[in-house]
């Protein structure tokens, strides 16, 4: 018993350890992004748009140029944003989370609805961790579920915050998926939710959609 807790506890450690060097380097990239390359391309493009040109087929050319050079800082900003929101930092959980499920395209065919209540000021690596989990849930439904319509719900209940998810999508063999899959999708929510401490439910059915609940204790 005591050699299974001392492997469960370095197993712990370990996934702790990945999971905050890796939110660590998304977060060095994503400042890098904003604060070196972002200057850098506006720069550019100042620069360009003061050239004056009399010739017209170098218009032409200047203003597809300037062009991309819009695209590139426009994907630039979504892929920074993307590895560690702003708004997560500066506005809290709800917000982020409600700012990213608008931001899905109404191409995906998938209408998401996100309910709150009561969300109280959480620790940043609580709602990093949260918010990593609705983001694996939602890639999950687009990318598998074939489902049209995504239920999430976030709220508090004594000593825990609770995150549920539904949708109608055509459901998984739960047991089949974990055992003849690598399953990387369910193993990050998994180890997300174990080290906050909390316990994750996974309800699916085939044709009948899948439900997730993810527990985690606050103070």
């Amino acid at each position: 018993i005591r050699q299974q807790r001392r492997n469960s506890r370095l197993y712990h450690s370990k996934i702790l350890a990945e999971i905050s060097t890796l939110e660590n380097e998304r977060a060095r990239i994503a400042a890098d992004m904003h604060d070196e390359l972002g200057p850098l391309l506006s720069a550019v493009k100042f620069k360009l748009s003061s050239i004056e040109i009399n010739n017209a087929d170098d218009e032409i050319q200047m203003e597809e140029s300037s062009k991309h050079l819009n695209d590139i800082i426009i994907r630039m900003r979504e892929i920074s944003n993307n590895l560690m929101p702003s708004s997560l930092l500066q506005k809290g959980l709800v917000f982020a989370i409600d700012e990213f499920v608008h931001k899905i395209p109404a191409s995906t065919g998938l209408n998401i609805k996100f309910d709150h209540k009561d969300i109280p000021e959480l620790k940043k690596d609580t709602a990093v961790n949260l918010y990593r989990i609705v983001q694996e849930i939602v890639h999950n439904t687009i990318k598998h579920a074939k489902a049209s319509v995504l239920e999430i719900d976030l709220k508090t209940e004594p000593g825990k915050i609770v995150l549920t998810t539904k949708d109608n999508g055509r459901g998984f063999d739960y047991s089949f998926e974990t055992k003849e899959n690598t399953g990387l999708g369910l193993r990050n929510l998994l180890n997300r939710t174990e080290i906050m401490g909390g316990n994750l439910y996974i309800e699916s059915k085939i044709g009948e959609g899948t439900g997730y609940s993810i527990e985690i204790p606050v103070e």
